[in-house]
């Protein structure tokens, strides 16, 4: 006997404020145990775009009022003209960097301070760490990590390029979790600091490492709030990898999330059908600064 699945919301497509762009696809210097897409040196599920491909979907999003910007990977740096595509993009909005930070040495976060500097939008470096100590950080993210991370941190933070630390809520939160991130960032020469958590999304090695998810966990029509297409990356947001447009960074592992060949094509509205969907509902994921 068959049940029947009830139909996932409709999410509506208002404009576009979001462009996001997987600019290194899913290759990364890292093998993290937490990584939803599973990137790593020797994943080339999405491959490296060419810098013309970055520069064409980015005109294309101007055209149609893009606010703001943001280049994932796999590990944005490993790109080898990373610093003219972040050059192109500051000069037409505000550009967000995801990354872990291992490849930022003194040299280059000098050189993204001037980029920055130069710039009349703001660049936003996000590097990503899973614990105030390398005992809870290095078992996720690899031996060693965590020291090399917080070097990028204090390199950046010396420069005049503070970043944001990101960090997946995969170690357990206590009470004294926030004042010791903040913490390590103060000892990081950052006077103001800026933290993001985020609840780990559970595809790809995360489903390996702790659960994927469970049948119950997934959207139904009437599920969304009134505002929550403001809010949600896919309502005014797309990614662009070298194989097309999907309608978040999360889902470009779906083969059947792909949308189209063209940002123009995929400014549409969309159905909430993968349980991906429902941490961003359910655990408030947002993958904006």
């Amino acid at each position: 006997m068959h049940t029947h699945q009830p139909a996932p919301p409709t999410l509506s497509f208002p404009y576009l404020e979001t462009l996001w762009l997987q600019v290194t696809g899913t290759l990364c210097n890292l093998t993290c145990k937490h990584c939803f897409i599973t990137c790593g040196p020797n994943n080339a599920s999405h491959p490296i775009m060419t810098s013309e491909q970055v520069t064409q979907a980015v005109d294309e999003a101007v055209g149609f009022g893009v606010r703001e910007f943001y280049f994932t990977g796999g590990e944005p740096f490993l790109h080898p003209e990373i610093e003219e595509l972040i050059a192109y993009v500051l000069e037409r909005g505000p550009l967000s960097i995801l990354t872990n930070g291992l490849l930022i040495d003194a040299t280059r976060a000098d050189r993204l301070a001037k980029l920055a500097a130069a710039s009349p939008y703001s660049l936003d470096l996000r590097v990503s760490l899973d614990g105030f100590t390398a005992d809870q950080n290095d078992p996720i993210r690899g031996r060693g990590t965590f020291e090399k991370i917080i070097g990028a941190v204090t390199r950046c933070a010396a420069a005049g390029i503070p970043p944001i630390l990101t960090i997946t809520e995969v170690v357990p939160a206590t009470e004294a979790t926030l004042p010791a991130f903040q913490q390590l960032l103060s000892n990081a020469g950052i006077t103001r600091p800026r933290l993001k958590f985020l609840p780990p999304v559970r595809l790809g090695r995360e489903a390996r490492r702790d659960r994927g998810y469970q049948d119950e966990e997934r959207l139904v029509d009437g599920d969304l709030l009134p505002d929550e297409v403001f809010s949600l990356a896919c309502g005014t947001g797309r990614m662009v990898t070298a194989k097309g447009v999907y309608p978040c960074p999360i889902l470009i592992e779906a083969k059947d999330a792909r949308m189209s060949d063209r940002l123009a094509d995929a400014l549409t509205p969309i159905q909430l059908r993968h349980q991906a969907c429902y941490s961003c509902h359910a655990e408030g994921l947002r993958c904006r600064t």
